[in-house]
Parts: C-alpha cells; structure tokens; sequence
C-alpha cells in the first residue's frame, strides 16, 4: 500500500482484506491538528449514528508495551470516507484543508479507473448522510424528495454518470444552507429557490455586459427579472446569513470545473 503524507504527517495505512485505505484514530486526531490523540474518537463517539461499518470499525493492532514488550491494543480505525465525515464535526483550523485532501486521495486511489455509476453514486449517498445528519428536521425522504425534484427523476439511480458531480454539489449547497436552520421541507423548498435566485443575480452581474453585447434584446428581457427577483429573494436569507452568504458569491470563481469546486467545500 502506498504511503500517504498531509502536511508533513506520515501516515501508516492499516492492511485489511477489503483493500480500503484506513487510518487509525489517533493519527487523524494529529493530522487534524488536535493535540490528545483520543480526540477524535471523542469526536465518533458523539456523532456514532452518522457512521457505519464501511466508514470506521475497532480493530486489535500489536504496539509496543512496557519495557518494549509487544501488546494487543484495541484500535478505532476510519476509511478515507470515514475520515471525509469526521471533518465536518472538527473544529479545527486544518479541517477544511484535510478534507481537500482525503478528496482528491479517494479520487486517486480508491475510486477505480473505469468509474461506474454504483461506486459514483457512494458519494452522493454520503453527501445525503451529511445533509440529513445537519438537518434537524429533513429525513431520508425529504433529502432524496429534494434531489429527485432538482434532477427531474425518480430514483438517484436515474441520475446519469456524468450528472452525479452536479448532484454532489448541489447536496453540500444544501447542507451549507439548511444545517443550522429549523425549516420544515416547504420552507427549505422556498429558501432554495430564492438562494438560485440570488445566485442567477450574480452570474448576471459576471456576465451580463458580456450578453448586452452579444445581443441587446436577450438581455433587456431577463435584466429586470434577475434584480427585481434577486431583491425579493434576500427578504427570505436569515439575517444572521446574509453576509456570509454575499462574502461567498463575491469570492465564487465561475470558471472553475465542478470538481475543482467540491474540492474548495
């Protein structure tokens, strides 16, 4: 197995039959830049519910004792997907950072180079875990219910494969909007609408002069429409939100790639 560094950290990968990349609790906590190594299983012990068995377990590993005297100790390991979801309950500084990182090492490494849609779709079902574990009042249905609705279809499994990176993204816009908020489904509905509101205003502001040139009459027809419905649309931001919400549409860099963009989530 490959060894894997994050900002000089060496980790030591745990070999086991299923050929996923695991990391010992204690050397995430370090990675995390938590200074008690029990840290983060602190962190899996008040969030357990969010985890399942592909995602953490304990295992027995051999370490040196007293007097350099091997001994069995009781492990809490993390899958890099376990990992990924332990950074959203850190508190830490480097946090968002070794997220960037587990990302791009699932996309390297444990994905596989002919992807196809069910090890895609692991992802989306993750990104719902999150979204339904920040939601205080959004169940498994009501996430689904959102992304069947945005995609036009039934199941995720009609989502196609070139669509799912589209979908990820969406589901952690909704965990960014909806995880400290008490919304019945409704409102989450409206609110949603009048955030892709907000943001057509600003991909008009990018853009528009660009448009106007192109063709004048295109332009004074959906001029009005953007900023009149962009005014309505910030009567329903929670005021507490709302200039977090203007510093992340003024700092949005549209030319990115959608997977450069999950990469800065």
């Amino acid at each position: 197995m490959k060894s894997l560094t994050f900002n000089a950290i060496k980790f030591h990968p745990i070999q086991r039959d299923d050929e996923q990349i695991w990391i010992t609790s204690s050397e995430l906590a370090h990675a995390l830049g938590y200074a008690r190594e029990d840290s983060v299983s602190r962190i899996y012990d008040r969030n357990s519910d969010e985890f399942n068995s592909q995602m953490t377990l304990t295992v027995k590993l051999t370490v040196n004792g007293i007097n350099e005297s091997l001994r069995e100790k009781e492990t809490r390991i993390f899958s890099l997907r376990g990992c990924h979801l332990i950074t959203f309950f850190a508190r830490t500084p480097v946090a968002k950072e070794f997220r960037k990182w587990v990302l791009d090492i699932l996309d390297r490494e444990v994905r596989p180079k002919t992807k196809n849609h069910k090890t895609e779709r692991v992802v989306l079902n993750d990104a719902v875990n999150m979204l339904v574990a920040k939601s205080k009042h959004l169940n498994f249905s009501d996430a689904y219910k959102l992304i069947h609705q945005r995609f036009s279809v039934k199941g995720i499994d009609e989502i196609s494969l070139d669509q799912i990176p589209v979908a990820v993204e969406y589901v952690h816009h909704l965990i960014a909007l909806f995880s400290h908020r008490e919304h019945r489904t409704a409102d989450m509905n409206t609110i949603a609408l009048a955030h892709c509101m907000i943001w057509c205003r600003q991909w008009w502001k990018e853009y528009g002069d660009a448009i106007r040139k192109i063709n004048p009459n295109i332009a004074s027809s959906v001029h009005d429409y953007f900023i009149d419905g962009s005014f309505v649309a910030w009567g329903f931001v929670d005021e507490s939100e709302k200039a977090a919400l203007r510093r992340k549409l003024d700092a949005h860099q549209w030319n990115l790639t959608i997977n450069e963009r999950l990469r800065l989530l």
